[in-house]
C-alpha cells in the first residue's frame, strides 16, 4: 500500500524535466516572439527602445501582397502533401507485403536520406536538375529533347525539391499504420461481393487513416513555412511565406514584422492540425 502511495507521489516528479525544458526553450521563445511582434521597429533593425507597443504589423499581414504569398505557400503545401501521400501510400502497401529480409532493407533505403543534411540534398537534387545536369543530359543524349530543358528556378522545381526531401515523412507513418492491417478483411470483403476499388475505399483506408492523416502532418506543417528549399530551388523567384519570413528577419532586420508573420503561421497551422485530428477523431467513431 505504501509503495504505491509512493510511485504515485513521485509521478508527477517525472514530468518536471520535459515541463522544465518545454518552458525554457519553447514557452519562453514564443512569449519573446509574441512580444517583438507587439512593438516597433527600431531606425536600424531590430526592435525600438523604449518599447512603444502597436498592432500595425499584424494589420499589415491583411496586404494583399501577402496574401497571395501566404496563398502560394498554402497551395504549394498542398500540393507537395497530396503527392507524398499519393507515392508513399502504394510504397508503404508494397514494403509491408514484402519478405521480413526485404522489408527492412526497403525501410532502409526510406531512412537513408535521414542520414544526410537537408541542405546537401537539396543541392544535390539542384544539380541533377541544372542545364547541364544528369535528366538533361539523360533527355538530350536520348533525342527525347532537343536543348535542355528548364527545370530550375519555377515554382515546378520547388515543388519537386520538397517532395524529394519530406516524401519519406509520409512513408513511414503510413507503413506503420498499413503494416497493422489484417489483409484477410480485404478478402473477407471480396468474398462479399466487393471488387478490389470497393474493398480498399470501405475497408483498407478507413483502417489505415490515422497513418494517412499524420502524414499529412508531418508533411504539410514543415512545408508550409519552408525557406531553404524554396531559396534554393526557386532561385529567389518562387516567394513563399517562409523565405519571406528569413528574409524580414535577416536583409530587412524588421524582426516586429517577421514575428508577426510567424506568429499568423503558427496559428494556421495549428488551426490545421487540429481540424485534422478532429476529422481522424470522426472517423473512428463507430457508425
Amino acid at each position: 500500500m505504501k509503495a504505491g502511495v509512493r510511485r504515485r507521489s513521485r509521478g508527477p516528479l517525472l514530468v518536471v524535466p520535459s515541463a522544465l525544458w518545454l518552458g525554457l526553450f519553447f514557452t519562453l521563445p514564443l512569449i519573446i516572439v509574441i512580444l517583438i511582434s507587439l512593438v516597433e521597429r527600431g531606425r536600424a533593425g531590430g526592435v525600438r527602445t523604449p518599447l512603444v507597443f502597436t498592432l500595425e504589423y499584424y494589420q499589415r499581414l491583411a496586404d494583399p501582397l501577402y496574401l497571395s504569398i501566404l496563398w502560394r505557400s498554402v497551395r504549394i503545401a498542398l500540393v507537395v502533401t497530396s503527392v507524398c501521400v499519393l507515392l508513399g501510400y502504394p510504397l508503404a502497401v508494397f514494403m509491408s507485403r514484402s519478405l521480413v529480409r526485404v522489408r527492412g532493407a526497403l525501410l532502409l533505403l526510406v531512412m537513408i536520406p535521414f542520414w544526410t543534411n537537408f541542405l546537401v540534398r537539396t543541392y544535390a537534387i539542384k544539380l541533377m536538375l541544372g542545364a547541364d545536369g544528369l535528366v538533361n543530359s539523360l533527355l538530350v543524349s536520348t533525342g527525347m529533347v532537343q536543348a535542355p530543358l528548364s527545370l530550375l528556378f519555377n515554382e515546378f522545381a520547388v515543388v519537386l525539391g520538397l517532395v524529394y526531401g519530406y516524401l519519406p515523412f509520409a512513408v513511414l507513418p503510413m507503413y506503420a499504420s498499413v503494416e497493422k492491417f489484417d489483409g484477410r478483411l480485404m478478402e473477407a470483403a471480396a468474398d462479399l461481393g466487393a471488387n478490389l476499388r470497393r474493398a480498399f475505399l470501405r475497408v483498407m483506408l478507413p483502417l489505415t487513416l490515422p497513418g494517412v492523416l499524420a502524414a499529412v502532418v508531418l508533411v504539410f506543417v514543415p512545408v508550409v513555412g519552408a525557406f531553404i528549399t524554396p531559396d534554393i530551388m526557386g532561385g529567389g523567384k518562387i516567394e513563399m511565406i517562409g523565405t519571406l519570413i528569413n528574409r524580414q528577419f535577416g536583409v530587412a532586420r524588421n524582426w516586429p514584422f517577421g514575428s508577426a508573420m510567424s506568429l499568423a503561421l503558427m496559428v494556421m497551422v495549428v488551426i490545421g492540425v487540429l481540424y485534422y485530428f478532429r476529422s481522424g477523431a470522426e472517423t473512428e467513431r463507430p457508425l
